[in-house]
């Protein structure tokens, strides 16, 4: 079986990034792109933040480019997911249904999920007025009202991030106090268009079969539940790294991979990470696309000095 020099799994800005500058290299990189070929961007509209975009791009498109010019350069990219990989010898093995791929060297690009609230109509209404991103979607919801889901930093940079755009702002704490920081809270209760309620949760996303139009919430102290008029929901209660592949073969902190200070090495000698999956900080996609590109550039010096 012909054993490959790089195989990068996973795709989004991090992985499609590291086929670019690896295969520009002749690694010839076999990219297995996972379940949502494209990662979290797949689920963005319109992305005004990554560069060389003056008037903006859909996140679908975005992805799309990255791909074919990872394949202009001869990367391979499958549309599948990776079931099992096996770091305890070389090369290394990466199994996808019965069949076994051999590689020199992994880049794990796998990324992050955002924390759901599991609730009825939140997985219908996604993209619809149903967000985990505000830097991505917040311009959509120029003077209308929001509910944000989440009692942390980020809930409160969301909120506040969303002033610049929205008309109210109401904020959803399942428990009596945030747990954001200090600073933050502060800056959030100075903002008029900002509203936190306590001990609420939302029950249910309501929409016309189009949009959101409201939400179902309970009180859980007195188990009182209402609706409320909204244009859209913010759930901010955390990112989980997609990781499952790896537990147990690579180290891990907070459920993130680690890499040593400034490279992408991994726990494992040839196995290199890029993006959210081991990145709890930024999250954004230009951060994740240049740690794609350093991911690259790790391997390719890697292997040249094995070979």
């Amino acid at each position: 079986m012909e054993t490959r020099r790089l195989i990068i799994i996973g795709s989004g800005p991090a992985g499609y990034t590291a086929a670019i500058y690896a295969a520009r290299a002749g690694l010839k990189p076999l990219v297995f792109a996972g379940p949502q070929k494209g990662g979290q961007l797949m689920w963005t509209t319109e992305v005004e933040n990554f560069p060389g975009f003056p008037d903006g791009v859909m996140g679908p498109e975005l992805m799309d480019r990255c791909r074919k010019q990872a394949e202009r350069f001869e990367a391979e990219v499958v549309d599948t997911s990776v079931d099992h990989i096996d770091l305890s010898h070389k090369p290394f093995v990466v199994k996808v249904g019965d069949q076994e791929h051999h590689a020199d060297s992994l880049i794990i690009a796998t990324g992050a999920s955002a924390k759901w609230l599991g609730i009825p109509g939140e997985e219908e209404y996604k993209g619809r007025g149903v967000s985990a991103c505000a830097t991505c979607d917040g311009f959509f919801f120029r003077g209308k009202n929001v509910v944000v889901v989440g009692a942390g930093d980020a809930a409160l940079e969301e909120a506040t991030f969303l002033t610049k755009f929205a008309n109210k702002i109401t904020v959803f704490v399942r428990s009596g106090e945030m747990r954001g920081s200090k600073p933050l809270q502060d800056r959030a209760k100075e903002e008029d268009k900002i509203h936190i309620i306590y001990f609420t949760e939302v029950k249910e996303v309501l929409g016309d079969g189009q949009k959101v139009t409201g939400l179902k919430i309970i009180n859980n102290q007195t188990g009182e539940e209402s609706e409320i008029a909204t244009d859209g929901l913010f759930v901010t209660i955390g990112h989980k790294p997609n990781t499952e592949l790896v537990e147990g073969k690579l180290d891990l902190t907070k459920g993130y991979l680690v890499t040593e200070p400034g490279s992408s090495k991994t726990s494992v000698e040839g196995v290199f990470a890029a993006g959210d999956v081991a990145d709890w900080k930024y999250r954004q996609a230009i951060t994740a696309a240049g740690s794609g590109c350093m991911a690259a550039l790790d391997c390719q010096r890697w292997l040249s000095e094995k070979e």
